[in-house]
């Protein structure tokens, strides 16, 4: 009997033995789905941190294509509106010369003389007004530093200071954007 009874505390143990060996497996297995799990659990965050960043990215592309759009519509519209500007500074001293004629006619020229350089420099005037090209004659105005240069000060009593006194060349604008500002004497007193 007591052969029998250490046989089966031997299967017991052997029994015993093996249910550890299980549990032991039981529990690397475990460890090892913990370990999966945290993996996993890491991934997907890096995942969502990627995701989270590039939409970021894609934000700040759409916005900077919206803003470089709108840069280009700007300069667009003003390639259009200020084209002309170039052309301008080149006709302006025909304007001057047609002026100047005008107001240097000798006592022998014919009164048709006049009257045709009259009517050259309001159609000239027209044609540009029609672009938006606007002369600046100051009269009656103050002195202003964006429309106005100063070419000499003078002194008198009976104006104020800083107004006009006189007009040595008509200023252009276009669009109001001042192209050439015209040439003033100022009252300085």
């Amino acid at each position: 009997m007591a052969k029998k009874q250490k046989a089966k505390d031997k299967t017991d143990l052997k029994d015993e033995s093996i249910d550890t060996e299980d549990t032991l497996e039981e529990d690397e297995s475990i460890e090892e789905d913990i370990d999966s799990l945290d993996q996993e659990a890491d991934e997907n965050q890096n995942a969502e941190e990627k995701i989270k960043d590039l939409e970021e990215a894609l934000l700040r592309s759409r916005a900077e294509l919206d803003n470089a759009f709108k840069r280009n519509t700007a300069d667009i519209e003003k390639a259009h509106k200020y084209g002309v500007e170039r052309l301008l500074n080149e006709l302006l001293p025909v304007v001057d010369n047609l002026e100047h004629a005008l107001n240097n006619f000798s006592k022998d020229s014919t009164k048709e003389d006049r009257e045709g350089v009259e009517l050259t420099l309001k159609s000239f005037e027209s044609a540009l007004d029609k672009f938006g090209i606007r002369p600046i004659y100051p009269v009656n105005e103050h002195f202003d530093p964006v429309k106005h240069e100063a070419v000499m000060t003078s002194q008198d009593p009976k104006k104020e200071n800083n107004e006009i006194e006189n007009i040595f060349q008509r200023g252009w604008e276009l669009h109001d954007r001042v192209v050439r500002p015209a040439r003033v004497s100022v009252i300085k007193n």
